[in-house]
């Protein structure tokens, strides 16, 4: 054999050393040193062929061209006579990747970062691309004030030419800031800027908004801060002349400091619109809140600048571009602003897709747009539309993307992409309790029915003190015009004694029929009929409900009333989503009546209102006011007893949904017996005895106050379906026609159940998941103020519902 002359050899492309080669002509090419990559795919990038002349260049771009495959780490041309022969050393392939030690990074998130690098198992291993991965995560430390976090990537060479990979973390600590300077503030004290900042120096452990921990992203945003701080009090010429960070020998300190040009306050001379009006002159003016001589406010000029673009994308021009220009009087140190309107072209919308909903059917989503297809752009009709889709509750999330069409300067195609819930729950349970003994639940609720958007629920129930089947049905579109329709079938037997109400029984069975019709986009009226037979069995005979019997000219131990009823109500929604809002308004109020004619005769009025109010840009803090009232009383009976509501239809408080700490139904009036009924109760004509268990009263109120906080250790995929909260809630249930009798004082724990202020209340804590299941909530609590004979509950568990 002929010996080999080498011609080239290199580790890198860009190394080469060349060793005088001769030109020839190649009569045979061999590639040695192939495990892996087939022999075809390495000959196809190799730019010689047999007959081919070579010379140096030739050799130089046959390295350069396989090098650029990734595959091989080294590679050497050599001559063999007239045969090329190719020296290659193959990459080893990456068998595995784990990582150790990462708490900062979550590994999905390093597998996402690697994968958009080429480095995945099966592939080659690119030692290259290795060091500048380590090298980016450990600037990714740094930034987050990790100073002593280092990355390495330790490779282990297993059989056939593969390697493991993993990557090793060494954390550490974050830097802690220890000083924050100013230099070149006169107007403000260093203090009254360092409150400004979310990084801080000695934070107090309930101070939550603020971080002694120095990271670059969040001091980037506390400069923008500080900018903002002074142009807002009209400091126009503020500058940052300097930005120091500077890191204590053992990297777990630093000192920041901060030079600042503070310039002079100016006051506003006039605003002046230019450019593109559109014939809006007015409406551009009755923008401007500036009055001549007032401090310039650098928050005002954005807001101004972002209405002018409000109004113009309204009328269809999506990309407006506006900008305020000021020309400066330094003498008299004023301004005046040159408000410039470039409107763009106009744009109308093609079409408008949604993407993401899977279940729920298209025309569900579209029938919720105001935003035509065909018709000019209007930014507040897009907007509109995303926040009612939010509010149906179908949805986690929902974005609005406004794409423009290739190859068209005027058309935009809007694209609404929906993050689907579960917008149902089923609930199926065994269970056993002191109180209802051994207990069977099955129910379905299902508020988008095969994706129509209708609600179909039904339950079913029975346990020591309850027998129930319902059915009910809502169409929210049931005509073009947004008029809905819903209806209610339901059957109940009901033993008060086992759920800590004096005894009695009821069976009953009722439907109701509603409509309900939109006033605006937040705003809707509802009319409802219906009726309910009740059968009431056991009537007791402490004062309240022998005193409702009388008034309905009912006596003796049962009590039969067939009802009709209307029913008219108002809600206004402004939340900012259906599911877990953190901004915005509910209200809803509601009056029943029974007809006249009707067995009982009497009226329900009922008013709830929930306010939420971000206290974060991330609206990971939020803050929720909670309240209802209620009162009830019958009319036009010509009974002895007088007006009474009916004792069946009492409010009553305790529990989940009204006060948390106590036990369902367990707070308000309590059975008084002052007739001569029941002579085994009474030692007098007077009876002088009060039963422990509750009765209810036909008025009640209702306050909470929650804050809502991040839940911890939950990830950002889970932030959407988990909410926890801190509470305090306080309620109170009367009886406005009950007479308080001074000289029954002597029965234990006698009150005056006429008096609204002898209220209730608790603190605790709540966790709400929306499951694959349905809502599912968990709460302790304790008392706050409580009565003698409240029946306390300390946690609580509930599925299907939210509070």
């Amino acid at each position: 054999m002929a010996m080999k002359n080498i011609l080239f050899s290199t580790l890198l492309a860009t190394s080469v050393s060349a060793y005088g080669a001769e030109n020839f002509v190649v009569r045979d090419i061999k590639v040695e040193g192939l495990q892996r990559v087939a022999l075809g795919a390495a000959l196809l990038k190799i730019p010689l062929r047999i007959g081919d002349n070579v010379e140096n260049q030739d050799v130089s771009k046959i390295i350069k061209s396989l090098y650029s495959t990734g595959n091989f780490e080294d590679i050497k041309v050599l001559r063999e006579g007239d045969t090329l022969v190719v020296q290659v050393k193959e990459r080893p392939t990456i068998a595995s990747i784990s990582f150790s030690g990462n708490k900062a990074i979550k590994e999905e998130q390093l597998t996402q970062n690697l994968d958009a690098s080429g480095i995945r198992v099966g592939e080659a291993l690119d030692r290259t691309t290795l060091s500048n991965i380590e090298k980016g995560l450990e600037d990714f430390y740094y930034s987050v004030g990790k100073y002593n976090a280092s990355v390495k990537a330790v490779v282990t060479p297993l059989p056939r030419n593969r390697s493991d990979l993993k990557f090793v973390f060494t954390e550490g600590v974050s830097a802690k800031i220890k000083q924050i300077n100013f230099i070149g503030n006169d107007a403000f004290s260093d203090d009254e800027l360092r409150k400004r900042f979310d990084l801080n120096v000695d934070v107090s452990w309930w101070n939550f908004l603020s971080d002694d921990k120095y990271q670059k992203q969040v001091l980037a945003g506390d400069l923008e801060t500080l900018k903002s701080y002074y142009l807002d009090r009209g400091y126009l010429k503020f500058d940052l002349t300097s930005t120091q960070v500077a890191i204590s020998p053992d990297k777990k300190g630093v000192y920041i400091t901060l030079g600042i040009d503070e310039g002079l306050p100016y006051t506003v001379k006039d605003v002046k619109f230019r450019g593109d009006l559109l014939g809006k002159d007015e409406e551009f003016q009755r923008l401007n809140t500036f009055a001549p001589g007032d401090v310039y406010n650098g928050s005002a000029v954005t807001s101004l600048e972002e209405n002018a673009k409000r109004i113009l994308g309204e009328s269809g021009y999506a990309y407006p571009k506006v900008r305020t220009v000021p020309e400066f009087d330094d003498e008299n140190q004023s301004v005046t602003l040159v408000v410039n309107i470039e409107s763009g072209k106009r744009i109308y919308v093609r079409d408008i897709r949604f993407v993401g909903n899977n279940a729920t059917k298209d025309e569900v989503l579209r029938r919720e747009m105001r935003q035509m297809e065909g018709t000019w752009l209007n930014s507040k009709s897009i907007e509109t539309g995303k926040k009612l889709l939010s509010r149906l509750g179908f949805f986690e999330t929902v974005d609005v993307d406004t794409v423009r069409v290739p190859g068209s300067d005027d058309q935009v195609d809007l694209v609404y992409r929906v993050k689907e819930a579960n917008s149902g729950s089923v609930n199926f349970g065994v269970g056993y309790g002191t109180e209802s003994g051994v207990s069977f639940q099955v129910g379905l609720q299902q508020n988008n029915f095969a994706g129509t958007g209708n609600r179909v629920g039904i339950t079913a129930m029975t346990n020591d003190y309850q027998k129930n089947i319902s059915l009910d049905y809502r169409d929210p579109y049931w005509n073009l015009d947004g008029v809905s329709l819903g209806g209610k079938i339901y059957y109940n037997q009901f033993e008060a004694s086992d759920a800590g109400l004096v005894d009695y029984t009821n069976e009953s069975y009722g439907t109701d029929l509603t409509w309900g019709f939109p006033f605006d986009e937040l705003n809707r009226f509802e009319f409802g009929v219906g009726y309910v037979h009740n059968n009431i069995g056991n009537v007791p005979i402490y004062d309240q409900a022998q005193l409702f019997a009388q008034s309905i000219g009912q006596t003796g131990n049962s009590i039969v009333t067939n009802d009709f009823d209307i029913e008219l109500s108002w809600t206004r929604n402004n939340l900012n989503r259906g599911y877990f809002p953190t901004e915005g308004n509910y209200q809803r109020a509601s009056a029943k009546v029974t007809v006249p004619g009707s067995d009982a005769q009497y009226y329900k009025l009922q008013y709830d209102v929930r306010q939420y109010f971000s206290l974060t840009k991330k609206e990971d803090f939020a803050l929720l006011m909670r309240g209802r009232l209620a009162y009830g009383n019958g009319y036009g009976n010509g009974g002895s007893g007088g007006d009474m509501l009916p004792f069946y239809e009492n409010y009553y408080a305790g529990g989940f949904s009204t006060l948390r700490g106590f036990s369902s139904n367990s707070i308000g009036p309590r059975a008084v017996y002052t007739m001569d009924i029941d002579p085994s109760r009474c030692t007098t004509t007077s009876c002088k005895n009060k039963a422990p268990d509750s009765v209810g009263g036909n008025a009640m109120a209702l306050a909470s106050m929650e804050l809502i906080v991040p839940t911890p250790f939950a990830s950002d995929e889970l932030k959407n379906q988990i909410r926890t909260s801190l509470f305090i809630d306080a309620a109170s249930v009367w009886d406005t026609e009950f007479n308080y009798d001074p000289d029954n004082s002597s029965i234990p724990n006698y009150r005056d159940y006429s008096d609204p202020t002898e209220y209730r209340a608790s603190y605790g804590a709540a966790l709400q998941w929306i499951s694959p299941m349905g809502p599912l909530v968990f709460s302790i609590a304790k008392p706050l103020k409580s009565y003698a004979g409240d029946d306390e509950e300390f946690f609580t568990f509930t599925i299907g519902k939210t509070f």
